[in-house]
């Protein structure tokens, strides 16, 4: 078994044969999918993909990348989602600085914000963090949330050890496949392997075998492989423990359930 972390299902690029796709992904092991919004109004979308589709749970957040569009009753409208939908997580949420035009101090409020809201629900949090990583980390020892995932994780060992301490697991995906990525496959090989889980984030982030085209949830059983590779194990024994350590972030989860009280 397998857990997709990070998967946008709800994406147009899959509007066609999201069936297709998501039968692919179980055929091959993958048996539950984290889908996380990016945007309130999407969050229906993400609710009717994951009510669809047997293993599917969701997360739901504003991204960083789509604050410039949000209001800030946005917020209040995320808050009583999470309070009446009780999802796996609040997410997609952090901080882009890669992306020149995006307004930081906006970003960092609406981070702040859903992080209030996650610690308010006691929920974890899927986090977007493209060079800003101390930047997320200064927030996340301010306000406590119950840990959750860093991911398409990029930064240091030393952050990557930051994290760890505080009750984050590190996302690993497509990134990881390209030979030329040096840094992120020593992490992938050298960081403590119960702290590392494994995403997709399709359609984005394609593995090297499908540079430039759709990225879809089954390829995480390669993602894997590569991993396995990479740590000189078992695919089956990285299944094993990455499986764990998803589900240690977020425990209360059975296969296609929600939170519930």
């Amino acid at each position: 078994m397998l857990i997709d972390t990070h998967c946008h299902l709800d994406a147009a690029e899959f509007d066609l044969d999201r069936d297709v796709v998501h039968a692919a992904a179980l055929a091959v092991g993958v048996e539950q999918i984290l889908v996380p919004s990016v945007a309130v109004d999407r969050f229906n979308c993400v609710k009717t993909t994951v009510a669809g589709y047997s293993g599917c749970v969701a997360a739901y957040g504003i991204h960083p990348l789509f604050v410039t569009q949000a209001k800030e009753s946005d917020l209040a409208v995320l808050r009583d989602w999470l309070r009446r939908e009780k999802p796996a997580a609040v997410g997609e949420i952090g901080l882009d600085f890669y992306v020149p035009e995006q307004d930081p101090l906006r970003q960092e409020f609406f981070f702040v914000e859903q992080l209030k809201l996650a610690r308010e629900f006691n929920l974890p949090v899927l986090l977007h963090v493209r060079r800003s990583v101390d930047a997320i980390l200064k927030q996340l020892r301010r306000i406590k949330v119950p840990g959750g995932i860093a991911h398409a994780f990029n930064g240091s060992r030393q952050q990557a050890d930051e994290f760890i301490k505080l009750g984050f697991k590190l996302g690993f995906g497509g990134s990881m496949t390209y030979s030329g990525s040096t840094r992120i496959r020593q992490l992938a090989a050298s960081l403590p392997l119960e702290s590392i889980v494994l995403e997709t984030d399709a359609p984005d982030m394609a593995p090297a075998w499908l540079a430039g085209r759709r990225n879809a949830p089954a390829e995480l059983i390669r993602i894997a492989a590569v991993l396995a590779e990479l740590r000189e194990l078992s695919p089956e024994r990285i299944a094993e423990q990455t499986t764990l350590n998803a589900r240690a972030i977020f425990p209360k989860i059975d296969l296609g359930q929600q939170y519930t009280q």
